[in-house]
C-alpha cells in the first residue's frame, strides 16, 4: 500500500514503533537534521527492505530511492566503508 498520506504514515509509524520501540526517536536524536521523508526511508531500511522494495512504497523510481539513500548517507556523515543499512540496523 502507498504510505504517502499523512494518516497512513501516522498509522505506519505507530505500528513500526510498537514493533521496534524508540527507533525513530533514537535516530532522530542522533541525526537531528533528518526530515520526515528521511525517517520514512530509515524505517524501511530498518525493515531490511531493498531499494527495489522501497520504490513502490514511496511511489518513486528505483533511481530516486538510490539518490535518497546517497543523500541520507551524506546527512549521516557515513564513510564509504560504512553500509547505510548495516548502520541503521545497528542503532
Amino acid at each position: 500500500n502507498n504510505l504517502n498520506n499523512q494518516d497512513d504514515w501516522k498509522f505506519f509509524e505507530e505500528a513500526f514503533n510498537n514493533a521496534d520501540r524508540e527507533f525513530l526517536k533514537k535516530i532522530k536524536s542522533i541525526h537531528e537534521t533528518l526530515t520526515k521523508n528521511d525517517l520514512k526511508l530509515c524505517a524501511y531500511l530498518r525493515l531490511n527492505l531493498s531499494s527495489k522494495d522501497i520504490a513502490p512504497l514511496l511511489n518513486i523510481s528505483l533511481r530516486s530511492v538510490e539518490i535518497k539513500r546517497y543523500r541520507l548517507r551524506k546527512k549521516m556523515k557515513l564513510t564509504h566503508n560504512e553500509g547505510l543499512t548495516e548502520y541503521i540496523l545497528s542503532i
